[in-house]
């Protein structure tokens, strides 16, 4: 064989490896993965945020006082007006004792003024009636002047010893009531040395002992309403259109990663963070222990809010867009087996990253979900995969 025509066969023999090459990369039917419609589809928001208590009150005293008397400690379930705490109250309740002696001393002086008033009344009356005599005598001339006179002095000094006896027992009835209302104070005084449940609830922290001092207003306990805890989340205020009160919302507390607990949203803040650009949103449990981890205080927990739920549709992980915007990107597409690129709109966003596809496409066009390298305009292709939604 000549030389010649070797090198001719080679040529020939590499020419049909090149196209046999080029074929098998570029012009031969390859199999490329689709994405199935997917039906009722939830679309999540995802927020970080603690437990906490919507009801939290830190209560004390309004006097100052020495604790003599501690009858709850945390952790400790009360009920509304159970006694918490109590300060030595010995002398406040010797004043309590003197208001009482002085409110029945102010009794007692107002019985003598109505009794003296009683009988001032009748000594005007009679002095009244033998006046009404005389002057009736001195118009007959059946009496001197002097007696007429006399008469008419004695109903006058009679009346007026009446109207200061009045006065008298007047000023012992507000005497009366005075003392009665500073032993209303008194009362109240005493009172005050005990500390008292404001509502039924759970102790989350003491912060006096026995013998300690306690100034007014300083805080003894700290309480919360158990039927108050929620979990204050902040959510990246681009997600939140479409939040509202009342949606599901599932919690992982970061002490039970394993474990999600059902919830719902119950408040959203109507001011964002201006700093952080997040929206906060208060989700509460829909039924759960009392002993349950949701009772910690401070705990860190992840929520996932249940925005709303997707009929139908078909979502595609971003990696697989091109050119996105925010708004739209280009797409693989396989339509009439043969692969073309297509500029679709985006709508909602899935936690897991895909993202749904609100352009409405053909019946016969299926959205290519493949990370080859060959894809190419216009070649030719066949979906791997036929499942359904």
């Amino acid at each position: 064989m000549s030389r010649s025509r070797l090198v001719g066969i080679v040529l020939l023999a590499g020419g049909l490896l090149l196209a046999g090459v080029f074929y098998w990369r570029s012009a031969r039917e390859i199999s490329v993965q689709t994405i199935p419609v997917q039906r009722d589809i939830e679309v999540r928001v995802f927020g970080i945020g603690t437990v906490e208590a919507q009801i939290l009150s830190k209560i004390g005293f309004q006097i100052a006082g020495k604790v003599v008397t501690v009858a709850a400690d945390q952790g400790d379930q009360v009920k509304a007006g159970a006694l918490l705490a109590k300060l030595d109250d010995t002398a406040q309740r010797s004043k309590l004792l003197k208001s009482e002696v002085a409110m029945r001393q102010a009794a007692a002086t107002l019985v003598r003024a109505q009794a003296q008033g009683e009988r001032a009344r009748a000594t005007y009356q009679q002095k009244k009636s033998v006046n009404a005599r005389r002057q009736t005598l001195l118009a007959r001339g059946s009496v001197a002047q002097e007696g007429a006179d006399d008469a008419q002095a004695s109903e006058d000094i009679a009346r007026s010893d009446l109207r200061v006896v009045e006065a008298d027992a007047a000023i012992a009835a507000v005497l009366q009531d005075d003392a009665a209302a500073q032993r209303k104070i008194d009362a109240v005084l005493v009172d005050q040395h005990e500390l008292r449940a404001p509502f039924d609830g759970r102790v989350i922290a003491r912060h006096k002992e026995l013998g300690g001092i306690a100034n007014s207003g300083e805080a003894v306990f700290t309480l919360i309403e158990a039927e108050s805890i929620w979990v204050r989340a902040y959510v990246d205020e681009a997600l939140t259109g479409g939040l509202r009160v009342g949606q599901a919302t599932f919690v992982k507390l970061r002490s039970e990663a394993n474990r999600v607990v059902e919830a719902e949203v119950v408040r959203i803040d109507q001011e964002n963070d201006r700093v952080t650009e997040e929206r906060r949103v208060y989700v509460r449990c829909r039924a759960c222990d009392p002993q349950h981890q949701l009772r910690y205080l401070g705990e860190q927990a992840e929520v996932e809010i249940v925005k709303t739920v997707v009929a139908s549709g078909r979502f595609i992980p971003l990696k697989f867009v091109e050119a996105f915007d925010g708004q739209a990107g280009l797409i693989w597409v396989l339509e009439n087996r043969r692969l073309a690129k297509r500029r679709v709109q985006f709508g909602e966003r899935l936690l897991d990253g895909r993202i749904q596809i609100a352009s409405e496409l053909p019946a016969n066009v299926e959205v290519v979900a493949d990370d080859r390298s060959d894809l190419r305009d216009g070649r030719a292709a066949r979906p791997a995969n036929r499942a359904g939604s």
